[in-house]
C-alpha cells in the first residue's frame, strides 16, 4: 500500500484519539502517543499477525509496548482494529474501574500481553516472549510443519534504553541471537527534565551493534514507507535480534509543546488540542473517527481471522502426523500437566535419611519433575552449582543448541526476573530462576510485577540465613524474606527439610502465581512429625510438627532451618516440665488463606505463650505471637565465620529458644 489517504487519516486518527482521551482525564501522556503513532501504526497495520477476535491465539506475534506511560497508543490501536475495547472504555481512560488503567496492565485489557510501566521491564518481557517462541519452536517444529512460528516486536523509549536492566537483557538478547526479535525505538530525545543530552549521550546504534544486534536506520519516524522498508529488513536478520532506531518528534502536530518536555506528561489542554487539530487539518471532533479509518483498520479482523484459520489447518496437519507433540504442545499452551507428573516427587520420599541441604533437594526435585514436565525451564544468574538449577542431560539454551533446556542468565539478576516474566506470559513454558536470597532485592521490580499479573514464575533462591557461613553480611539476608513477603500476590516458601522441599516444588509447579522458594546452604535434618499427613502439609502454610500434647505451655513457631531447632529446644523444655508445641510456618500467605478454624486449631488464641524462631528479621512476626510473645531472630547483619558458629552467635540455639520461652511463661504468671 501506498503511503496515502488511509494511512494518514489511520495515523492522525490514532494521535487524536490518544490526546482526547488523555485531555478527558485530565491526565496522562501523550507526547509519545502523537509521535510514534506512525511506527505503531506501520507494523500493526502491515506487519503483526494477530487477530482481535482472540487475543489469546497461541501463534500471534507478540507485541510489548515497554514505555507504557504511552499506555494510549496502545488502547487506540487495540480499539481501532477491532479488539473488545468499545470506545466507551476509551473515554474512562484513567478512571475507577475502567479497562484502560494508566499504564498496560496484563488481565485487564484485551490484547495486552504483559504489564508495563517501570522503565525497562518490557524491553526484558520481550526477551523473555521470543525465548519462548523459540524454545517452543525447536521441542515441536518438524520439517514442513513450523507450527510455532511467530514474533516478538517491543516499542522502547529513551527511557527504557537508559535503564539497566535494558542492558542487561540486550546482552543477553544479542548472545542468544534470537532473530524474530525486534526493538522498536522511538528515538525522540526528550525526556521529563529536557534533552536526553542532559545524561544520555552514548552512541545507542554502536552500544547495540557491540552486544551483537542488526542495528537498522536512523529512519524518519514519519515516513510510512521507509519504516515499512526497516521493518521489512529487520525480518531478514539472520541469528541477529533487531534494533530500529526510530527519529521521531514527541507530541508531533502541536504548535507550542511538541519537542518539548511539556508534551510528555501532562494533557495537552484544551486550546493547545484545538491548535493541534487545526496545524494537522483534523477536522473532526473528539472521539469522532471517520469511517474511513474504521473500515481501513478493522480490516484487522479479517486478516487475523484468515491466518488463525490457516494455522488451525496446519494444526490438523500437525496433530496427524505427530500426533503425540500435538497433544504435548496443545497441553503446554493450556497450562496444563501430564497425568503422574508429580511422580519423580514421591519416588523422592525415601531417598533423604541423613541431614541435606534444602537446594540439594529443590536439584533433585527438578531433575525428578522435568522427566515428566518438558515444559519446565529455567537457570541461574551465574551460580547453578551453588543454587542446584542446572538439571544434568537437558543441554543448554545458546544460539547454536537451541533446544537445550538449561538456560544461562549471566550475572543479571534483574533481567533475569524479568526475562522468567516475559517467557511466563508467552504461554507454554513454567520458567524458574535461580540466585543468592540477598540478591533478591536485585530483582524486586520484576518480582513485584510478576506479582501483579500473576504470572506462573518460579524464583529459587538458596543461602536463605546467616547460615550460609563465611561470605559474611555481603551475602547472608536479614530483611529478605520479610520483604518478599510483603508482596501482594506473591508465595514464598521457606521449607524446613527435604520433604517439605518436595512439596514446595510440588505447589509452585502447579500454584497459578509467582512462588519464592528461600532453600538453605546448609544441611537440614529430616524433621519427626506427629501427623500422619506429614509435609503434604506444607500447602497449608502452617502445620503441627510436635503437638505438645493436648494442652500444650508453649508454642514455638519456625521456618526453614529453625524448625528442627525449635524441635530441640522442646526436648530441653520438656526436661523442665514444660510442653510445647512446634509449629513450622513455611509460608505466611498460604497459611493466612486457610480458614480461621484451621488456623485456631494450630496456634491455639489461648495458649499466649509464643516464641517464634528465623533467622532474618523478627518484624512481622507480632501477627502470630503476640503482644506476650518474643521473637528469636537477626536485628542486624551477619558476620564471616563458619556457619553454626555464626547461628550460635546469634542466638540460634536450643537452650536460646528454651530459656526464651521460659522467660515468657514465668513473665505470664
Amino acid at each position: 500500500m501506498e503511503s496515502g489517504a488511509p494511512d494518514q487519516l489511520s495515523v492522525n486518527a490514532i494521535r487524536f484519539l490518544s490526546a482526547d482521551a488523555i485531555q478527558e482525564a485530565n491526565s496522562g501522556h501523550p507526547g509519545a502517543p502523537m509521535g510514534a503513532a506512525p511506527l505503531a501504526y506501520t507494523l500493526w497495520d502491515r506487519f503483526l499477525q494477530h487477530n482481535p477476535s482472540n487475543p489469546e491465539w497461541a501463534n500471534r506475534d507478540r507485541f510489548v509496548l515497554s514505555n507504557g506511560h504511552a499506555s494510549m497508543l496502545l488502547y487506540s490501536l487495540l480499539h481501532l482494529t477491532g479488539y473488545n475495547l468499545p470506545m466507551e472504555q476509551i473515554k474512562q481512560f484513567r478512571q475507577w474501574g475502567s479497562i484502560t488503567p494508566g499504564h498496560p496492565e496484563r488481565g485487564v485489557t484485551p490484547g495486552v500481553e504483559i504489564t508495563t510501566g517501570p522503565l525497562g521491564q518490557g524491553f526484558a518481557n520481550a526477551l523473555g516472549m521470543a525465548i519462548s517462541e523459540k524454545m517452543l519452536a525447536a521441542r515441536y517444529n518438524h520439517p514442513g510443519h513450523e507450527i510455532i512460528d511467530h514474533r516478538t516486536y517491543a516499542l522502547v523509549s529513551d527511557g527504557d534504553l537508559q535503564e539497566g536492566v535494558a542492558s542487561e537483557a540486550a546482552s543477553l538478547a544479542g548472545t542468544l541471537g534470537l532473530d524474530k526479535l525486534t526493538y522498536l525505538y522511538d528515538d525522540n530525545k526528550i525526556t521529563i527534565e529536557g534533552h536526553t543530552s542532559l545524561a544520555f549521550r552514548e552512541d545507542v546504534a554502536a552500544r547495540f551493534r557491540a552486544y551483537g544486534f542488526e542495528v537498522i536506520g536512523p529512519v524518519d519516524g514519519n515516513d510510512i514507507n521507509a519504516l515499512d522498508e526497516a521493518i521489512g529488513q529487520a525480518q531478514t536478520a539472520y541469528r541477529k535480534p533487531s534494533l530500529i532506531v526510530v527519529q521521531t518528534t514527541i507530541g508531533y502536530g502541536s504548535p507550542n509543546k511538541a519537542n518539548t518536555p511539556g508534551a510528555h506528561g501532562e494533557a495537552l489542554g484544551a486550546e493547545e488540542l484545538a491548535a493541534t487539530r487545526e496545524a494537522l487539518g483534523w477536522e473532526h471532533g473528539a472521539f469522532e473517527i471517520p469511517a474511513d479509518v474504521t473500515d481501513h483498520m478493522r480490516k484487522a479482523l479479517d486478516r487475523g481471522a484468515r491466518a488463525e484459520e490457516e494455522w488451525a489447518a496446519r494444526l490438523a496437519a500437525y496433530s496427524a502426523a505427530y500426533p503425540e507433540d500435538a497433544a504435548s504442545l496443545k497441553r503446554d499452551l493450556a497450562g496444563e500437566l501430564p497425568t503422574g507428573w508429580d511422580a519423580g516427587l514421591d519416588a523422592l520420599y525415601d531417598a533423604f535419611n541423613d541431614p541435606v541441604a534444602s537446594r540439594a533437594v529443590s536439584g533433585r526435585a527438578l531433575a525428578a519433575i522435568t522427566e515428566r514436565v518438558g515444559n519446565l525451564i529455567g537457570g541461574s544468574a551465574d551460580l547453578a552449582p551453588s543454587n542446584n538449577t542446572r538439571v544434568q542431560g537437558r543441554g543448554s539454551f545458546q544460539a547454536e543448541t537451541y533446544p537445550g533446556r538449561n538456560m544461562h542468565f549471566g550475572v543479571r539478576e534483574h533481567a533475569m526476573g524479568a526475562v522468567a516474566n516475559g517467557m511466563a506470559a508467552h504461554g507454554g513454558l513454567i520458567p524458574y530462576t535461580g540466585t543468592f536470597l540477598v540478591f533478591s532485592d536485585y530483582m524486586r521490580p520484576a518480582l513485584r510485577l510478576a506479582a501483579m499479573s500473576g504470572l506462573h514464575s518460579v524464583f529459587i533462591y538458596t543461602h536463605d540465613s546467616v547460615g550460609l557461613g563465611e561470605d559474611g553480611p555481603t551475602h547472608q539476608p536479614i530483611s529478605q524474606l520479610m520483604s518478599l513477603r510483603s508482596i501482594p500476590g506473591l508465595v514464598v516458601i521457606r521449607p524446613a527439610d527435604a520433604h517439605e522441599t518436595l512439596e514446595a516444588w510440588r505447589f509452585a509447579v502447579t500454584h497459578d502465581g509467582p512462588v519464592v522458594l528461600a532453600l538453605s546452604r546448609q544441611a537440614l535434618p529430616t524433621l519427626q512429625r506427629d501427623s500422619d499427613t506429614g509435609a503434604a502439609e506444607l500447602a497449608r502454610g502452617g502445620y503441627v510438627v510436635t503437638a505438645g500434647g493436648e494442652d500444650p505451655d508453649v508454642l514455638l513457631i519456625g521456618t526453614g532451618s529453625e524448625v528442627s531447632l525449635a524441635q530441640s529446644a522442646a526436648g530441653l523444655l520438656a526436661e523442665d516440665g514444660v510442653a510445647a508445641r512446634v509449629v513450622s510456618m513455611p509460608s505466611w500467605e498460604l497459611f493466612d488463606a486457610q480458614p480461621p478454624g484451621y488456623r485456631d486449631g494450630v496456634l491455639p488464641p489461648s495458649i499466649r505463650a509464643r516464641v517464634s524462631i528465623e533467622a532474618g528479621a523478627s518484624i512481622g512476626w507480632a501477627r502470630y505471637i503476640g503482644l506476650d510473645g518474643a521473637s528469636i531472630g537477626m536485628n542486624g547483619y551477619g558476620a564471616s565465620a563458619p556457619g553454626p558458629e555464626v547461628l550460635a552467635r546469634f542466638g540460634f540455639t536450643a537452650e536460646n529458644v528454651q530459656s526464651t520461652a521460659l522467660s515468657i511463661i514465668e513473665n505470664l504468671r
